[in-house]
């Protein structure tokens, strides 16, 4: 697929966004490697761009500097966005609050502390970047599950053995006592995404290299 044919094919696919001003956005691309820029009114329109953007088939790599642009009642001081941060957390079942800690500066939400799981580390994002006056997120939470999995390789293969979107002959999975490596191709980035979401997804890991290229 050309470049130009690919800036085409991502330029409809954010048209489709309807709370998104797909004109505010600029595409540049070379080679596969798609750079975003631009400006979006919230930090959560920034997210649902760049994985809209992921979606499209013939993506390799993508540099996002799409600028988020605070007007009006948007603007929300530091100390208010950090009170409702933690009342989300609070809130939220899957997140384990008293063991994050959440600083904010000029709307940046940095977020510390240790987890058990990737979908705890997840869902504290996923609650914090959907909040109006956010305008970036910095993910350090670090996990630490309380039960370690002697064979995290076999429960990876087998998951990836069950998902009907993949190819599991073209993947390759090493692990080494809790830190996993994969590597092998996909076809398209989402596919990249859903391996490494399932290597997460096994108890006892606490780091993926992901390797995987898209061909």
């Amino acid at each position: 697929m050309s470049d130009l044919t690919l800036r085409r094919n991502i330029l409809d696919e954010l048209e489709f966004l309807p709370h998104i001003d797909a004109a505010a956005i600029g595409v540049a691309i070379e080679d596969g490697v798609v750079v975003l820029s631009g400006h979006v009114k919230t930090y959560a329109q920034k997210i649902a761009a760049q994985r809209a953007v992921k979606q499209v088939k013939g993506v390799r790599a993508i540099a996002d500097e799409i600028e988020v642009r605070l007007t009006g009642m948007s603007a929300i001081d530091d100390g208010m966005i950090a009170s409702r941060c933690l009342d989300l957390i609070r809130w939220s079942t899957a997140v384990p609050g008293d063991q994050i800690m959440i600083n904010v500066q000029q709307g940046w939400v940095t977020l510390e502390g240790d987890v058990e799981w990737q979908y705890e580390k997840q869902a504290a994002q996923n609650a914090i970047q959907k909040l109006d006056g956010v305008v970036g997120l910095n993910n350090l939470l670090v996990i630490k599950p309380k039960a370690s999995v002697r064979d995290i390789k076999k429960l990876i293969d087998e998951a990836l053995t069950r998902s009907a979107d993949l190819d599991p002959s073209k993947i390759h999975v090493s692990a080494d006592g809790d830190q996993v490596r994969l590597e092998g191709t996909v076809g398209r980035w989402l596919e990249r995404k859903t391996v490494e979401q399932a290597a997460w997804s096994v108890p006892g890991v606490r780091n993926v290299e992901n390797h995987l290229r898209i061909a």
